[in-house]
């Protein structure tokens, strides 16, 4: 399968809007620009059957769903799947589980949110932290999802407040995900 990525810019305030882009890497090495006009590329997750891709561009507020060609590695027909209220964070990492619903880290909410595969909310699940970042299965059977959290800016007052600002969670959501998409280079 190609693989789609870009940079995680964290947060910054020398962000330019839509200054960057999401590019694809074929399993020759070579790379496409799929997507131009992104701001912070935050999270990419296929399918189940891998015939969409979601797509955050943390900016925007929201994940999108693409049609995905797995053979070529195509994506086409963007359209929003998902829009996150500011009030719950922004939308950050993301993971989608065996069933196909997507587990969406909120930064800056403390939530993970779990929304079915049509964008309706199906579960959320709240931490003792602020800025949770990503989440990911793993464990026995894919059973455990791992969710990470960061410290970024926080004030002495603000760390005090959240200690375990910057951990990583476990816990088991009742669903198990799938395992990591292989690279075919």
């Amino acid at each position: 399968m190609p693989q789609v990525g870009s940079s995680r810019a964290r947060r910054r305030s020398t962000s330019r809007l839509g200054a960057g882009a999401l590019y694809r890497i074929d399993a020759d090495w070579s790379w496409q620009k799929v997507l131009e006009g992104v701001t912070t590329s935050n999270g990419t997750a296929w399918s189940p059957d891998a015939s969409s891709m979601y797509f955050i561009d943390s900016a925007e507020q929201r994940v999108d769903v693409f049609d995905y060609d797995v053979d070529s590695g195509a994506v086409a027909n963007r359209r929003p799947l998902v829009t996150i209220d500011p009030e719950v964070g922004v939308p950050d990492g993301m993971t989608v589980d065996a069933e196909g619903n997507l587990w969406v880290a909120c930064f800056g909410g403390g939530v993970v949110r779990c929304f079915s595969p049509s964008g309706d909310l199906a579960d959320e699940l709240t931490l003792p932290v602020g800025q949770v970042t990503s989440c990911a299965f793993g464990g026995p059977g894919y059973s455990e999802l791992y969710v990470t959290s960061a410290s970024y800016r926080l004030t002495d007052a603000q760390r005090e407040q959240e200690p375990l600002a910057g951990a990583t969670f476990v816990c088991r959501p009742g669903v198990a995900g799938l395992p990591a998409s292989e690279f075919a280079g």
